[in-house]
C-alpha cells in the first residue's frame, strides 16, 4: 500500500495548526509549528496569496486527510460510503474516520500517533474481540473490543504511550481498561468530542463540484 513518507512537520506547517502526527513531541516546543508557523518552501515566509473558494475546499480536505493518514483514494472511498449513509456526509464522514481501528488504537492511549497505531495493528500487536485485528482502516461498532495481545503487553512503546495517555484522558464514547489493556467502544462517536478545527461543510462541497 502506498504511503507517505515525507516529513509530517512539513503537512502541519502547510495547514497551518497541529496535526499532532509525532505525538507527544507536537506537545512540546520541539515542535516545528511552534517555531515555524509559515508554509514550507523557498517562499513560504512570504505566502501571502489570495485563496479562492476552490483553495479554501480543498485545504479543509487535505487537513482532514492528513490529519488521519489517508491518501486520497481512501479518503474518496469513505467519503462516498459517507454520503450512502442517513444523515449529514460531512458528519458522516468524520464518524466513519473516527471508528477506524488504527484510529481507535490511537483514542484508547495505546500508541502516541495514528501513524504509530497502524503500525502496531500491522505487525500484529492489537487485537478485535479477541481476535488478530488484519487491518487499520476496519470499521469498528459499539460493543466491541479492541486489546493488545497478551505477548505484546510488555512493549515499551505501548506502555510509555498509556502513561501519558492517562494524562490527557480519553473519549467518553470509549470505555478504556489500563490494567487489562483493552477499550470498548461503548457508544457511537460524537461530533462535539472532535475539538480540532474541522469545517466538514467545505469538504462535502469540494467533492459536491
Amino acid at each position: 500500500m502506498a504511503r507517505y513518507l515525507g516529513s509530517v512537520c512539513r503537512l502541519c506547517r502547510r495547514e497551518g495548526l497541529k496535526l499532532f502526527l509525532k505525538g507527544d513531541r507536537c506537545y512540546t516546543d520541539k515542535c516545528a509549528i511552534e517555531k515555524r508557523s509559515y508554509p514550507p518552501g523557498a517562499h513560504g515566509s512570504n505566502f501571502r496569496r489570495k485563496v479562492s473558494e476552490f483553495g479554501i475546499q480543498l485545504r479543509e480536505k487535505q487537513k482532514v486527510k492528513r490529519l488521519y493518514g489517508l491518501l486520497e483514494k481512501q479518503f474518496r472511498r469513505l467519503f462516498k460510503e459517507a454520503e450512502r449513509r442517513k444523515g449529514m456526509s460531512g458528519e458522516n464522514l468524520l464518524m466513519l474516520l473516527e471508528k477506524r481501528l488504527d484510529n481507535i488504537v490511537y483514542r484508547a492511549g495505546f500508541a502516541s500517533s495514528r501513524a504509530e497505531s497502524r503500525q502496531l495493528v500491522t505487525h500484529g500487536h492489537i487485537q478485535v474481540n479477541g481476535k488478530k485485528g488484519s487491518y487499520p482502516s476496519m470499521t469498528l461498532r459499539p460493543d466491541d473490543v479492541v486489546s493488545v495481545r497478551e505477548k505484546s503487553r510488555k512493549n515499551v512503546q505501548i506502555n510509555s504511550a498509556m502513561e501519558a495517555a492517562l494524562r490527557k484522558g480519553t473519549s467518553s464514547w470509549l470505555e478504556v481498561d489500563p490494567k487489562n489493556y483493552s477499550v470498548k467502544i461503548v457508544s457511537e462517536p460524537k461530533r462535539e468530542e472532535l475539538t480540532l478545527p474541522i469545517q466538514e461543510q467545505l469538504i462535502v462541497e469540494l467533492y459536491s463540484r
